[in-house]
């Protein structure tokens, strides 16, 4: 997983901006390292050890004052009024099986026939973003856990009343039917190792992720924000290549997860922004810190016992086809900050004021190291077999 330092590394539903880190920024609140182990090695009175695959070592943890629990106490009567009324009813929600071939019709085995056909016009680099995307989606257990460990909003006890819990179950079952989708579709199309697949599924839910927002829920909802909107992008965009490709269907699929992705959004900003109002200086620290130490991946752990950089791997291909850029992480930050007023935040602390430069100017840096790395990413571009599409090879 080490990368170069002025590296920007991308990947749908998932993104990296690595860089070097601003002088003056907080280093023992932004030490990770990864490491791969074998399971299979270790071994403790006979009996051999689970160690996952990826581990994450020096994580800081409840890095928000005390004091400040508060706020977000305060806010459960905004989230009751607002933030829930992002959730849909589940009775006019959309379901998987609305997209999908009907097992109990007589028809069905025209239907995934018909399904296989269109498939057929998709080329391997497509199936594997695809692929990418719906591992991602599948690895809910990881993100619903992240958001429970959010000091002042976390659900104590796995149904919890109050509205911030309820919103992390309802997005989450929301959430759920992404993975579900897309993992069906991918089993009828034919065109991938469904047996590889599962298996990184497996390894990436084992191995958790990192996203280092420090059970601090000003961190945890700019991150949230973020991914948010990256996810909203790259399933428009395999929405875009599917219809280009005359798959109509999957493009239908792929545009209304995206389109949840954007009503997700929308709430997780809703968020931000009513911290910025109540607490700005406290929330421009949180973004610029956030961003410091770079918005990483929801699957950056991803494993699928063969290739050690999958990830990267992973990233390059979705980086080529346009899916999701570089460029649309500066978007995305540009977005933000727009979305969010920062430009104009005003009564800033000598500190939030440097911490609202960094952010404001990011966007233009960031595009540079972009034009940099897309040089070296060509020269060193090389053929890499993927499991995924049963070992075939593909540029990245």
């Amino acid at each position: 997983m080490a990368m170069a330092m002025d590296r920007i590394v991308v990947s749908p539903s998932s993104y990296v901006y690595r860089h070097c880190q601003a002088r003056g920024s907080r280093s023992s609140r932004v030490s990770m390292a990864s490491t791969i182990r074998s399971a299979s090695t270790e071994v403790t009175n006979g009996r051999k050890l689970y160690i996952p695959p990826r581990e994450v070592h020096v994580q800081v943890k409840h890095s928000m004052p005390p004091q400040k629990l508060e706020i977000f106490k305060s806010l459960e009567g905004w989230a009751d009024e607002t933030l829930l009324t992002y959730l849909k009813p589940v009775e006019k929600s959309w379901q998987p099986t609305d997209f999908l071939p009907e097992a109990e019709s007589e028809g069905f085995y025209d239907q995934v026939k018909e399904l296989r056909e269109r498939c057929k016009e998709l080329p391997d680099e497509y199936f594997v973003v695809l692929v990418g995307d719906m591992i991602t989606e599948e690895a809910l257990p990881t993100y619903q856990t992240m958001l429970n460990t959010l000091d002042g909003v976390r659900d104590e006890t796995g149904a919890s009343p109050t509205p911030w819990a309820v919103w992390t179950r309802a997005w989450t079952a929301e959430e759920n039917r992404h993975g579900d989708l897309l993992n069906k579709y991918l089993y009828l199309s034919g065109r991938v190792d469904m047996r590889q697949i599962e298996k990184t599924i497996q390894y990436l839910i084992g191995s958790g992720m990192d996203p280092k927002t420090e059970n601090n829920p000003y961190l945890g909802f700019i991150y949230t924000s973020f991914q948010e909107r990256a996810t909203f992008i790259s399933h428009g965009n395999t929405a875009r290549l599917a219809k280009d490709r005359g798959d109509l269907k999957l493009a239908q699929i792929c545009g209304t997860i995206a389109a949840d992705e954007k009503r997700h959004e929308t709430a997780y900003t809703k968020i931000v922004e009513k911290l910025f109002e109540i607490d700005a200086d406290g929330t421009i620290l949180g973004l610029a810190d956030m961003m410091k130490k770079k918005i990483s991946m929801p699957a950056h752990l991803m494993y699928d016992g063969q290739d050690d950089n999958l990830f990267d791997h992973f990233s390059t291909v979705a980086q080529r086809l346009g899916v999701y850029t570089a460029k649309d992480y500066a978007d995305i930050l540009e977005f933000l900050v727009e979305r969010w007023n920062v430009q104009t935040l005003s009564g800033l602390s000598s500190e939030g004021h440097r911490a609202q430069d960094f952010v404001c100017g990011l966007p233009a840096r960031i595009r540079r190291i972009e034009e940099r790395a897309q040089g070296r990413a060509k020269e060193a571009a090389t053929n890499v077999p993927f499991s995924w599409i049963f070992g075939r090879e593909i540029r990245a």
